[in-house]
């Protein structure tokens, strides 16, 4: 027989669904089970680019010879872009990094600039999102008009 506090208990263990963060009402933005989701996310996310640095290592220690010029330019060619894919998720492990920081610290899913709520659907969309959509949008336009 289960009791009314053990179920609570275990819907509080188990994390929120996308769709259940998304119906949730304002006033529980960022709350402890939201955390946990995000918490969740950029822990997975964060091992699954660990992961394939890893891959990229092995694959690039893997020498292979190859008479044929094309088919050695060819192989060249893939190693560039797979080391081009890797410094980017590498630029993207230290945002990921940063973002579970930003929970720790109790300051996750708060614009930098403007203190106002990035919003669920953004860090749903981009959870390593450290400005609100306006924000974005401003720094783009001012970076468009000016250079960077």
């Amino acid at each position: 027989m289960t009791t009314k506090k053990q179920t609570a208990a275990s819907a509080e263990d188990r994390l929120l669904t996308e769709d259940e963060i998304r119906s949730m009402s304002d006033k529980d933005y960022m709350n402890p089970a939201q955390l946990a989701f995000f918490k969740n996310r950029l822990q997975e996310l964060e091992k699954e680019l660990l992961k394939n640095a890893g891959e990229t290592t092995e694959h690039l220690r893997e020498t292979v010879l190859v008479p044929d010029p094309a088919d050695r330019a060819t192989i060249e060619e893939e190693h560039a872009l797979e080391l081009r894919t890797r410094d980017r998720e590498r630029k993207l492990l230290k945002k990921v990094q940063q973002s579970l920081a930003a929970i720790e610290a109790g300051e996750y899913g708060w614009c930098e600039e403007t203190g106002e709520p990035i919003g669920i659907p953004r860090l749903i969309a981009r959870p390593t999102a450290t400005l609100s959509l306006e924000a974005q949008q401003r720094r783009e336009l001012k970076q468009k008009l000016y250079g960077d």
